[in-house]
């Protein structure tokens, strides 16, 4: 026969110290927010709010969106592309032949006001098919270099417009100043009155005021065999050249325009503007074109008519789904949490 099992005991366990430390735990401390017990809103989406939510998004976003196109709608823009016609007709090789060439590039071209232009109006070039977004092209630059005069040196960034063939130091360096826009415009009415360009103040203040130094002057800037676009003046300070300034502010598309500077006289609708302009820069090797933009600015900027579409389509979606939740919380209502909506209710058996 086998023996009998010992008698259990019948003292007690031990309780556990709370004041001892515990061994070998990984329970993390106790607090409100690790076991995520602190209060919170939970918002039940009644048909009622949903419908009220979607009605103020159309209250807002419609007004919103009429204003931006009205907005949009009084800038007056004037677009005319130049490339074109300010270099030889024929094969894409002739105009770049033409324009890496001594001849005399200058073109006369006219525009017409359609509407009353009140100033300040904004003189921009604009490029197309200009990918300054490029790696190699964004990173072939020097900031230290541009903001302090001691960091001369500073161009191992730069290559392969870093140094001269002698070896001296191009400042400011890079590809990004090397290939700065160098056409250049000017402007007369009908009447043989120039219209004057400011160009104080066209870039921004904070790149004027800290990326680019007081005491900093060009060096050795465009001097070797190859140009790639304007030139420098070496008695001015890089913080007062404010074409290199807007210049330098890389665009992120391809199709990007930049300030030329600001006439500040009002124009008349019918006026006719002689423009004469010197079509310096080499578009032609990559099928780019060029186009010079004059244009007045509204309360929300320039001519953009995206802005205002935006808010209109999301605006008048908004209305759609409020009217249609509506319609069906009108036909069809259903009491709030009715249980004879759950799967297990609505089908005999309970599966």
């Amino acid at each position: 026969m086998s023996n009998p099992p010992p008698p259990m005991s019948s003292t007690p366990a031990e309780p556990q110290d709370p004041s001892s430390p515990r061994r070998n735990s990984k329970r993390p401390k106790y607090s409100r927010f690790t076991q995520q017990e602190l209060p919170a809103c939970k918002p039940i989406l009644t048909p009622r709010w949903v419908i009220s939510v979607f009605l103020l998004v159309t209250i807002v976003f419609v007004p919103i969106g009429l204003a931006s196109l009205f907005a949009s709608r009084d800038v007056v823009e004037i677009v005319n592309r130049y490339d074109d016609q300010c270099a030889p007709s024929g094969s894409r090789s002739d105009k770049v032949r033409f324009i890496q060439s001594a001849a005399d590039k200058t073109c006369n071209r006219t525009l017409t006001v359609p509407k009353h232009m009140k100033q300040p109006i904004y003189v921009y070039y604009q490029l197309d098919n200009f990918y300054q977004n490029h790696r190699r092209y964004v990173k072939s630059r020097s900031d230290q270099q541009l903001r302090n005069k001691n960091d001369e040196n500073e161009t191992n960034t730069c290559k392969p417009e870093d140094t001269t063939e002698n070896g001296t130091t191009i400042v400011p360096c890079g590809l990004v100043a090397w290939s700065m826009f160098n056409d250049t415009f000017s402007f007369s009415t009908n009447k043989n009155v120039q219209l004057p360009i400011t160009k104080k103040g066209i870039s921004w203040k904070s790149d004027r005021d800290h990326k680019f130094g007081k005491d900093v002057f060009p060096k050795n800037f465009q001097n070797g065999k190859l140009i790639g676009g304007a030139h420098l003046n070496e008695s001015i300070p890089l913080s007062a050249q404010e074409d290199l300034i807007v210049w330098m502010r890389t665009a992120a598309l391809p199709t990007f325009r930049k300030l030329y500077g600001k006439i500040e006289v009002d124009l008349q609708a019918g006026d006719t503007i002689n423009v004469i302009m010197q079509n310096n820069y080499n578009t032609y090797s990559f099928n780019g074109k060029k186009k010079l933009v004059l244009s007045t600015a509204s309360w929300l900027g320039g001519k953009n008519n995206f802005i205002g579409i935006a808010y209109l389509a999301v605006g008048g979606l908004c209305f759609v789904l409020a009217m249609i939740f509506t319609i069906i919380y009108l036909v069809k209502p259903r009491r709030l949490g009715d249980p004879t909506y759950l799967s297990w209710n609505r089908s005999p058996g309970g599966h």
